[in-house]
Order: C-alpha cells, then sequence, then structure tokens
C-alpha cells in the first residue's frame, strides 16, 4: 500500500511467538558451545584412529584414485574457505586472535573451526 503525500502509515506487526521470553544470548553461546565441543571431541577422535591407521597424508592417495574422494576434498577446502573468511571477521569483531584458529584450520580442517567455536562460545565478548 502507497501512502498518499503528507500522509504517515504506521504497520504494527505482531506474532504469538513474541510472547514467549527470548533465551538469553549467554545461554545460546553454553549451548553452542556445548555441541561443538561434543562434536570436537567425537570428531577429534575418530580423525586420529584414521590418521593412526592410514597416516597424515593418506586422504592424497585416496583423491588421487578415487573422484568422490577428490570431489570431497575439494568440498572441504571450499567449506573450510568461507568458514576462515567467518572466522577472520567474527575474531576481529570479537577481539580474540584469530592465528591459531587459521593455522589449525589449515592443517585439521574443521576440527580448527569447532575449536573456534568452542573458544568464542566460552570466552567473554571483548569487542562491539
Amino acid at each position: 500500500m502507497v501512502a498518499p503525500r503528507g500522509r504517515t502509515y504506521l504497520l504494527i506487526m505482531t506474532s504469538t511467538t513474541l510472547d514467549q521470553p527470548l533465551p538469553s544470548t549467554a545461554s545460546k553461546l553454553r549451548t553452542q558451545a556445548v555441541v561443538a565441543a561434543v562434536i570436537l571431541v567425537a570428531f577429534s577422535a575418530f580423525s586420529l584412529w584414521v590418521i593412526a591407521g592410514h597416516g597424515y597424508t593418506g586422504f592424497l592417495t585416496l583423491a588421487g584414485r578415487e573422484p568422490w574422494a577428490m570431489q570431497m576434498l575439494i568440498d572441504l577446502v571450499l567449506a573450510c574457505s568461507f568458514g576462515l573468511a567467518w572466522l577472520s571477521n567474527d575474531a576481529r569483531r570479537r577481539g580474540i586472535p584469530r592465528w591459531p584458529f587459521v593455522i589449525a584450520t589449515v592443517f585439521l580442517g574443521s576440527i580448527g573451526l569447532l575449536d573456534y567455536l568452542v573458544y568464542r562460545a566460552l570466552k567473554p565478548r571483548s569487542g562491539t
């Protein structure tokens, strides 16, 4: 609807979801930290088991001979690249040093990103 010149319309939106209390930011961050920590521990343990059996660069052999493995490797690189861009911006905003997590992500993949999620949820926010 277009308001005629000289007249202003006030649009009021209501929702039943607004009647319920919203969880606090601290509560959301704690939940996020717990979920990320559980995934981090489980995935790190699995990764260590795979590395123990096949070596740190074992995935390169598989990616070289299996197209699906190469596709997954490229997908992981793309996803982690976008994750690193987000991590860098978020860390700068929160006053968190990003380089330990960048290095961990380059060498350990999503384990570095999960580690950052746990760290940022447990560290008090110092940025704006």
